[in-house]
This record gives structure tokens, sequence and C-alpha cells, in this order.
């Protein structure tokens, strides 16, 4: 079974994309699937950016992945820019693809909302290059968070399209959407998801904060007026901070809401806070350290798109065969 998983680069990785996506593909490592995990660079640029802070973003998200403990042996780790094929493939589904049907994703009436006629194409198109991504490597099973499950719903629905028209080609994706902790909320706002883009960075608890950081940023997460720790989610914000103690720790939200029988907030948001940073710590070692040996990490990115390349040079082949552009 083929599995892939991919992250926009950026110099915030916040605990949801971690737990949402990161740990997953981690996990998958030891049952011997076809792992591919990429930076969709492309995907970034849907938004103006930094030439050379985009390159610094592309590396760090590299050695994050290899410090979380994705294994570039058992797991393809590639740049998405590196496969042209991707960008290939996206314009073919563009091809096939109805307006309406862009214009109802809710990711982009988000993201769009209030911007008028200055959202760029890109955004708008945003999903069939997420499609493109997916549909070239044969994945069978795309572990996303529950707002990206109607990307994933577009691209089953372009295979399925290509292939009544043009014969069997494309494998037909599920999206796997994780129980619990796929969807972290926003320490300011738990109504919304944690998002590495939020206006204020009170919203998320970023993979490099300092204890300093994480102690502050944890003390002002938004709770209620209540006064005893228990699991409810109709408590928004406490909920997800005890999901959030749950996955750092391992224990279940029961085991810690028995911890913390007849304590209040303060002590859980201090005990909170010294358990992420004692998680977190060992992950900015690592990363550090991978940044500072950068041609160790562009050799483990080459040997990665090499890979990844002969699996879209063949499937392109056929798509090109397929549709009738190929004359010989």
């Amino acid at each position: 079974m083929r599995i892939l998983t991919a992250l926009q680069p950026s110099g915030i990785l916040h605990i949801g994309n971690l737990f949402g996506a990161i740990e997953p593909m981690v996990k998958l490592q030891i049952f011997g699937n076809e792992n591919l995990l990429f930076i969709v660079d492309y995907h970034a640029i849907t938004v103006p950016q930094d030439p050379a802070e985009l390159r610094r973003n592309i590396l760090f998200a590299a050695a994050t992945y290899l410090a979380i403990g994705i294994d570039p042996k058992k797991t393809i780790l590639f740049q998405q820019s590196r496969i042209s094929e991707h960008t290939e493939l996206a314009w073919i589904l563009n091809c096939l693809v109805h307006m309406g049907e862009l214009e109802r994703m809710t990711q982009y009436k988000d993201k769009a909302r209030g911007k008028g006629e200055a959202v760029s194409v890109g955004l708008f198109d945003y999903p069939i290059l997420m499609a493109a991504d997916i549909l070239l490597y044969d994945t069978n099973v795309v572990p996303v968070g529950e707002d990206q499950k109607q990307h994933v719903e577009l691209a089953r629905d372009l295979a399925q399209r290509f292939n009544k028209t043009f014969g069997e080609t494309f494998v037909i994706p599920r999206p796997e959407i994780r129980k619990e902790g796929a969807r972290i909320m926003g320490l300011d706002d738990p109504d919304k998801k944690m998002s590495k883009s939020a206006s204020s960075e009170k919203n998320y608890l970023s993979l490099m904060d300092d204890e300093t950081t994480v102690l502050k940023k944890i003390k002002s997460a938004v709770t209620d007026s209540g006064s005893t720790i228990t699991f409810d989610k109709t408590r928004a914000g406490l909920a997800n901070l005890l999901t959030i103690y749950s996955l750092v720790t391992g224990k279940t939200t029961d085991q810690l809401v028995n911890e913390y029988e007849g304590k209040g907030y303060g002590d859980f948001k201090i005990g909170l806070a010294g358990t992420v940073s004692s998680y977190l710590a060992p992950i900015q070692e690592k990363i550090n350290n991978s940044l500072e040996d950068e041609s160790k990490l562009l050799s483990i990115l080459d040997q990665g798109a090499a890979r990844a390349k002969a699996i879209a040079e063949k499937k392109m082949a056929d798509v090109r065969k397929k549709i009738g552009v190929t004359l010989s």
C-alpha cells in the first residue's frame, strides 16, 4: 500500500502538524508500506514568499521530518518542485475539473475572504495541484486533517473521471482522518484549528518554542470559567489542552483528569507546559544538528527526488499516451 503525506515549507511547524500529519507517517513506516513524504514548495508560493526565506524553510522542513523520526530508507522524502510531473499532471487535470467544483472548496473561500480580486489563481487552483500530487504516485491512502478531506475527495472524483474517459489509469485514493489529535485547535480560539498562518503567535505551539514561550502561551490559552479539570467537548478550550497533554504523554484523557482531580487550571497549565517543553527539547536538538549539516540534508533530498522521479515519469508516460499526446 502506498501512503502519501505532504506539508508546506514554513519556518513554523506546530504540534498540530506533528500529531496530525508527521507522527502518523512515522508510525506507518513500521508496517512495510511504501511511504512518500514531500515538501510542497509550489503550494507555498500561492502566497508571496521571500526566496531566501523559502529556501531556509525547505531545509527546516526536511530537518524537522528527520528529527521526528522519518527514515529516508523507509520513506521517500523529497521536494515537490524537483519533480516536474506534478505541474504537468496538474495542467491535464485542470482540463477535466469544473469551475463549480473549485468554487465550492471551503479552504479557498476561507483564505480568499476579504481579498477581492487580489486572490491569486494559484490559490484557487491549489486543490488541482494537490490532486496531481496524490494521483501521480498511485496513492492508496492520504492521512489528512478534517479540513483537507474535501481536497482528497476532489482527487478521487478526478481520478474516476479520468479513468472513465481514458481508461483505467489512476488508483482511487482514500483520506484517512486520525480520530484523536488530527484537529488540534488554536490556543487563543478553540473553535478554530491551530494554524501557523494565524494572526497571533498565541494561536499555536511551534516545535521550536523555548520553555519560557511554551509556558507563556499555555498560561494564556483560552479555557472557561470552570474550576474543575474534566474532559467535556462543550468546554472546548480545556478539551483541546487535555488532547495536547494526552498526545505528548501517551496517557488517556481520563488518566489525566484523575491526576488533576481537586486541582485547578493553574496547576494543570503549568504541568502541561513543562510536559510539552520536555517533549520538544530532543526534537529541537535534532533539528538544529541537522541544519548544521546542510550537505547531508541536500543529499537526502536528492536521493528522495530520484526515487520519486522514477515513479512519476512512469505514470506520466502512461497519462500522455492515454490522452493522445504521445506520437511515437
